[in-house]
């Protein structure tokens, strides 16, 4: 049985915790959150151990892993404990709140004795699985064109009740959205060559209002429209086109193909149990053997898109491919 303690227990941090009851060589041991109240709830749900201080729970023998479920720019510190007390980490998306604090995070994976992981589920969802071997087999012929569409009538959503996902600093859709999709992007093509793109914001120091732009991909193009703030349903979409149909990725995980003469139809709409597939993995490569995991220099390759679309102001960016 393997020991889990969670840094941070918010929304997702509870997502992951029910994962590691749920599994049968894991249990959530400890539990840390700077609100005192929030851990004490928590760590009573699990009967778990509940901490303010995250370096005094790491430091415990019992632990042998840390989710790490804290906003971005506390990942690094958090890691770095992690992996100096030679614990094995999951950590959430987006690596870092840049590509330079991010890019420090994979040089403590290259040094790790334990196993890290990047809780980038799209690896493992049913219909995103499925697009991309369908693309890979030649099931929509040529690719053509990938669109990335995003609309949110309000940000934060109603569920989000963390104030640093206002900031433009480490909030805003693309990181806490987009990431997915450009990793999806990633995984079914290859990591993003070059990308153009302009930005608005809501504010001096707040999230993004609008992004529309232009990326390549193992010479196909790709679209991104980022819309905020907007009368609308939510909307989170991937279509690749390709000479003989088109694969959409709608809602995260329903996943819809056309042809010309054809309605669009839902062919995969298994949500399948992400979180859980994660953890079976992470226990794997615990166990010892060769788990399939997202690596934080993977995870890094998607930061550099990201932070190319805030850095283009209209011109070409060359992301350099590190992987």
């Amino acid at each position: 049985m393997y020991n889990a303690a969670i840094v941070g227990c918010g929304v997702i941090g509870n997502r992951l915790a029910a994962s590691f009851e749920d599994h049968p060589e894991t249990t959530v041991w400890g539990a840390c959150d700077l609100i005192e109240e929030r851990v004490e709830s928590f760590a009573d749900e699990y009967d778990a151990a509940a901490y303010t201080d995250y370096e005094e729970m790491v430091a415990e023998d019992a632990v042998d892993f840390i989710y790490v479920g804290v906003p971005p720019v506390v990942h690094h510190e958090v890691v770095a404990a992690a992996i100096d007390a030679e614990k094995a980490v999951i950590c959430e998306k987006p690596m870092a709140e840049s590509t330079e604090v991010a890019k420090q995070l994979v040089t403590l994976e290259e040094v790790a004795d334990q196993p890290t992981a990047v809780n980038l589920p799209f690896r493992y969802t049913p219909g995103f699985v499925e697009l991309r071997e369908r693309i890979a087999d030649g099931d929509i012929g040529m690719p053509k064109r990938i669109e990335l569409t995003f609309r949110f009538p309000q940000w934060p959503r109603e569920w989000q009740d963390v104030e640093w996902l206002t900031s433009r600093e480490q909030g805003g859709p693309l990181r806490e959205v987009g990431t997915h999709y450009l990793f999806g992007v990633q995984e079914a093509f290859s990591p993003i060559d070059r990308i153009n793109a302009e930005v608005t914001y809501t504010g001096p120091e707040s999230y993004e209002e609008s992004i529309t732009g232009y990326f390549d991909v193992d010479g196909v193009a790709g679209t991104l429209d980022v819309l905020t703030d907007c009368e609308v349903d939510e909307q989170n979409s991937m279509t690749v086109i390709g000479t003989e149909g088109s694969l959409t990725l709608l809602d995260w995980y329903r996943l819809a193909e056309s042809a010309e003469g054809e309605d669009q139809r839902i062919i995969n709409e298994t949500r399948g149990d992400t979180t859980g597939q994660l953890v079976d993995e992470f226990v794997t490569a615990l166990d010892g053997g060769e788990g399939n995991l997202v690596s934080f220099a993977e995870a890094t390759q998607v930061q550099r898109a990201v932070d190319a679309v805030f850095a283009s102001g209209g011109k070409p960016v060359v992301v350099p491919d590190e992987l």
